[in-house]
């Protein structure tokens, strides 16, 4: 199912400014067709969209969840703000993969051609790091973000996206963590999504 209306109306339902020059360029660079991996979730024709569509809908069940728990979350994590960070995460990705043919043996040892991806960092104008790449692309483009947002777009693969013996990367991660519970919800609301949900 195609999400894509759906996701436009509520990255509008933000009010943010510099929301609609965000959405021009998810149209112009092709994120709303773009695959979310080459061979994990989402690795189709729109899986990008829909893995980010997912996303938010996760993020604000676990929204939800929390403030029930602790009311004084509500004010904190706020639903524009889970619906910015989750809906536009990965927007990073949307300039980097490329159509190709793939072959594999078939049961009869035989060869067999299928339609995949690959991902082309040289066709992006920004080749920076995941999470940071998509905050400074938002910025660039206008959107007004809170710091808490650009934590957790930045933070949203946690320690996979770091090299483990990075102890300043590691203690930013942490200090993130701490300062705002939207680097968590979101970094949670990504990791279910693609493991558990499976886009």
């Amino acid at each position: 199912m195609n999400h894509k209306d759906d996701f436009i109306k509520l990255l509008r339902s933000t009010n943010r400014a510099g929301i609609d020059n965000v959405i021009n360029w998810l149209e112009l660079s092709g994120f709303f067709t773009a695959p979310a991996s080459t061979v994990f979730h989402g690795n189709t024709e729109g899986g990008l969209l829909e893995h980010s569509y997912q996303v938010a809908l996760v993020a604000n069940d676990l929204r939800e969840a929390f403030i029930k728990r602790k009311p004084e979350l509500e004010n904190r994590i706020t639903r524009e703000s889970v619906i910015i960070t989750a809906l536009l995460h990965d927007v990073c990705k949307a300039d980097i993969y490329v159509k190709e043919t793939k072959y594999r043996k078939n049961e009869h040892g035989g060869w067999d051609t299928y339609d995949a991806y690959s991902a082309d960092y040289s066709k992006t104008d920004i080749p920076l790091g995941h999470g940071e790449k998509s905050v400074i692309r938002l910025l660039r483009l206008g959107l007004e973000m809170t710091e808490d947002e650009m934590m957790a777009i930045r933070w949203h693969m946690g320690a996979w996206n770091m090299p483990m013996q990075d102890w300043e990367a590691k203690s930013n991660l942490n200090a993130a963590r701490d300062k705002s519970p939207l680097v968590s919800i979101l970094l949670a609301a990504d990791d279910l999504t693609s493991h558990v949900i499976g886009v």
